[in-house]
């Protein structure tokens, strides 16, 4: 079984989208006959309706930030048709480490000498860029450990081989569930209402600190508004379904009903408030 944020795009995203495509099909000359495709081929294909891509803060804000010659831009080069949500970034500890609160975190993380290390699922992902963000907040000295895929760092966050971590919260929420990490703080909009014991950042003094790793459907740039518009509907109409919200809901996944437009102010958004923390850590090796 696929867990983290891969199972996430697989078990929720992706088929919404899909369901989606398929309906606004049957409605009209919207389909998906190159699909799923990649960031770069869809900035390049012909806005007919035919190509799609499963967007998001990951491709579309933070790895332009972070290359020094990005194949693409992640606003201009797109037409930004439906917000499919995403779940937030939790900050999670083993239980060795000492802390019960983000509290006892800060204090612990300002009286070690060297600073404090955490792990990530990788480099350039957004819970390494939300960890560098509450450290240039907090004046912290935190050194990042990154690892290829939220799976690794979640085995060996549970075995106490590291004993920090920042990432979505579909990758940490079974082990919280289990009670092998603690949650210290996540980056929701209000607390989740299986786990009513984690409070926001926004509740922890940081008002500002709230964040998604979100998804989206996009297609080329110059998109007909009319398939934009019908797409948007369609997708809108299968999230507000009971089962879907249920499904979604436990996998931490939060949702917005974003018009076409909307959902591209909020990726302008995005893009003003991450990039440039993204290009003042500098590009990454290899980009």
């Amino acid at each position: 079984m696929r867990v983290g944020l891969s199972g996430v795009i697989e078990r929720c995203i992706l088929p919404l989208a899909v369901a989606g495509i398929l309906l606004a099909s049957a409605a009209g000359d919207a389909h998906a006959q190159a699909w799923p495709a990649r960031p770069h081929e869809v900035a390049l294909a012909v806005p007919d309706g035919s190509t799609f891509v499963i967007s998001g803060i990951a491709s579309h804000v933070i790895a332009p930030a972070f290359s020094r010659n990005p194949p693409y831009d992640g606003l201009r080069d797109f037409t930004h048709v439906a917000y499919l949500g995403g779940p937030p970034v939790v900050l999670v500890v083993h239980p060795s480490l000492g802390a019960r609160s983000f509290k006892d975190f800060l204090a612990l993380s300002r009286a070690a000498p060297e600073g404090l290390s955490y792990v990530s699922s990788g480099v350039g992902t957004h819970g390494f860029l939300f960890a560098e963000d509450m450290a240039r907040r907090e004046h912290l000295r935190l050194t990042h450990v990154p690892y290829k895929g939220s799976n690794p760092a979640m085995l060996d966050l549970v075995a106490g081989h590291v004993k920090i971590a920042a990432m979505a919260w579909s990758s940490a929420v079974e082990q919280i569930r289990a009670g092998n990490v603690l949650a210290l703080g996540m980056s929701g909009e209000a607390r989740l209402p299986e786990f009513p014991q984690v409070p926001t950042f926004r509740e922890l003094g940081y008002p500002d600190l709230v964040a998604a790793t979100w998804f989206g459907l996009s297609g080329p740039a110059k998109l007909s508004p009319a398939v934009s518009h019908r797409l948007n509907a369609a997708i809108l109409d299968l999230m507000h379904e009971g089962d879907v919200q249920k499904q979604l809901a436990q996998e931490g996944v939060e949702i917005k009903s974003l018009s076409p437009e909307e959902f591209t102010k909020f990726a302008e958004s995005e893009t003003a408030r991450w990039a440039p923390l993204a290009k003042s850590i500098g590009p990454l090796e290899g980009n």
